[in-house]
């Protein structure tokens, strides 16, 4: 702003002096001058000094007291010079003032003040032009080994995938020993995995090992609202590639810019596909790109383009998959690397008690748990602090305000007593880590189980007891009160999408024999207008039936299991509204008896004989 308006200041000086041109003379003081006439003639003055620029008089009495007065503009009058000789009164006249910078800087003033507004103009007029034709150039961001702290040392886990960046990295750092036999680099590498399994983060890894110029940039960023701006994009950044080779260029989100064709609402001629053809010409044409790996990321791969995805564009698709049990216990340890952790604290019951997190979750679970330290006034990291992380983010924060009155308690506590029980008695269930009824999230209790390893595959018992166990809730509710509540809502919810799964996917079931049907729907708009499915109505109608059947004989089981061990469950129930939460060893001693030395339990309410 200061840069547009520098020449307002100049503006208003010019005007002011250019007014001050104009401005009229002083007027002559007639009463002031014809009392100093007065006192001339008195032989009261002794000397005067006289400025022919403003007419002013200065007064020397002969008592030596001064003053000035105001004389014509046009100079003392001769009769009255006269009358000051006749006086005898002394005259000398003051020099004129050099009056030469104000008229220089009158003259000079309108030339600069045009010039000025002209070199503005042309600034002004030269900036909108470079912001229309920047629209072109290519936002990637240049990286090299010494802009970032990351290498492949900080990425834990996702050992495979390691292998196949350093391989690239290698190539172009010493290129002679992969051509001495012929080997060529893949062109391009596809980074596929969930959401925060770490793509991103081995982009940036690689910036820090690769002693070549890394360019990045994301999908979104090649799109914009005015026609062929993407594609002008798309060449410029394969320009600027190519004039820094070797170099490495990721392109993150790759799903933005490379969906199939001939889909959606823009149909072919959109923006998004002119910047999808330039793409695929610029990877694989008539241009060489030897020497240049690209290498993208995407969550999405099923709606990327055929010919994006083939040999010669992406040659190498690398899955990262989420962390198993043992990687996530190095994720847990490179980003426990500078908080203070205690030392009774293990993180392999934590990478246990965390499936399916991926390595952003679990960065964001021990941040959770340095917050919880700091809230609690201790001074490192315990093992309560990533339990109450880990709650946190699988439940949601615990809601203090909500108090259940005596009776929903107990239904709530033989609720979670009943997946407790069954959990941690049948065979092929993962035990009982942690049973609560403190409401947190939408939950009003929770019942954490502590997988012992890692399942690849799942079989039919696991399954099944699975299926008790989610319906055990509901059981414990018939068994002890004789009806069901609306808090088994998740439990139906998270069983039936298992059985349903189970049936028609797993082809586990006898009256499907060998046969297994997904969903086929739209992957985004256009492609698929109508939601089909590849089986009729009667097929249908079987794997309802199915599923119904599978869900009735485990809710009758979970059933029968709580009827035997009925003393175990009304002493978890008692113990839970007690001490609203236990762990899953004192579960297990009181199923096996080291906690029922006084019989069965006595109950402080009534409740339905099973």
């Amino acid at each position: 702003m200061r840069r547009r308006w520098w020449f307002v200041p100049l503006l208003l000086i010019g005007l002011v002096m250019g007014l001050s041109m104009f401005l009229p003379l002083p007027a002559a003081d007639e009463a002031g001058y014809a009392s100093f006439l007065q006192e001339v003639d008195d032989g009261l003055v002794a000397s005067v000094t006289v400025h022919p620029d403003s007419g002013a008089i200065d007064v020397v009495r002969t008592n030596e007291t001064t003053y000035v007065v105001q004389g014509p503009s046009d100079g003392i009058p001769d009769s009255d010079l006269a009358r000051l000789d006749a006086a005898d009164v002394e005259r000398e006249y003051a020099a004129s003032s050099s009056n030469w910078i104000p008229t220089l800087l009158l003259t000079l003033l309108p030339v600069l003040l045009i010039v000025g507004a002209f070199v503005w103009l042309s600034r002004r007029t030269q900036s909108q032009l470079t912001g229309v034709t920047s629209f072109s150039r290519s936002k990637a961001r240049v990286h090299t080994a010494a802009r970032t702290d990351i290498t492949l040392d900080d990425v834990a886990g996702c050992a495979s995938v390691k292998e196949e960046i350093a391989e690239v990295i290698d190539f172009l750092k010493s290129p002679e020993r992969f051509r001495e036999v012929g080997a060529r680099i893949p062109k391009g590498i596809l980074l596929v995995g969930p959401p925060g399994t770490g793509k991103t983060l081995l982009a940036r890894a690689i910036a820090g090992e690769a002693a070549v110029p890394f360019l990045s940039i994301t999908g979104s960023e090649f799109l914009e609202m005015f026609v062929g701006v993407g594609a002008a994009r798309v060449r410029d950044l394969f320009e600027t590639a190519r004039s820094s080779r070797p170099c490495i260029v990721f392109v993150d989100e790759i799903d933005a810019i490379g969906r199939k064709r001939g889909t959606g609402l823009g149909g072919g001629h959109d923006e998004r596909e002119q910047a999808l053809n330039q793409l695929l010409a610029e990877m694989d044409g008539f241009e060489s790109t030897e020497g240049i790996v690209v290498l993208a990321a995407t969550n999405r791969p099923d709606i990327l383009d055929p010919a994006l995805l083939r040999a010669g564009r992406f040659d190498r698709q690398i899955v990262v998959p989420l962390p198993t049990q043992g990687e996530r216990a190095q994720i847990l340890a490179v980003h426990c690397r500078d908080k203070r952790l205690g030392t009774a604290v293990d993180l392999d019951v934590v990478a246990r008690g965390t499936p399916g997190m991926s390595g952003a979750e679990l960065a964001n679970l021990v941040n959770e748990a340095a917050l919880a330290a700091v809230r609690r006034g201790a001074g490192e990291i315990t093992g309560v602090d990533l339990e109450t992380a880990r709650d946190r983010i699988l439940m949601g924060i615990r809601r203090t305000s909500l108090v259940l009155d005596e009776g929903e308690q107990q239904v709530v506590a033989y609720h979670e007593a009943g997946h407790a029980l069954l959990a941690q008695v049948l065979a092929h269930a993962d035990p009982v880590h942690k049973v609560t009824i403190l409401p947190a999230g939408v939950a009003l209790g929770a019942t954490h189980q502590l997988p012992i390893r890692e399942r690849h595959l799942h079989r039919r018992p696991e399954l099944d007891d699975a299926l008790a166990v989610r319906l055990g809730g509901r059981a414990a509710e018939e068994l002890v009160f004789g009806e069901a509540s609306s808090g088994a809502q998740d439990d139906l919810v998270a069983a039936t999408q298992l059985a349903r799964t189970m049936v028609r996917e797993w082809g586990m079931s006898e009256r499907l024999g060998h046969l297994a049907w997904g969903s086929q729907g739209a992957v985004f708009l256009g492609e698929d207008l109508v939601h089909t499915r590849d089986y009729s109505d009667e097929t249908a109608r079987v794997i309802d039936e199915e599923t119904e059947r599978i869900l009735g004989e485990q809710a009758r089981r979970a059933l029968a299991v709580l009827r035997r061990h009925r003393t175990a469950l009304d002493s978890i129930a008692l113990r839970l509204i007690e001490r609203e939460t236990l762990a899953g060893s004192e579960v297990e001693a009181i199923i096996s008896g080291n906690r029922t030395a006084h019989g069965a339990a006595q109950l402080p309410f009534d409740v339905v004989a099973g």
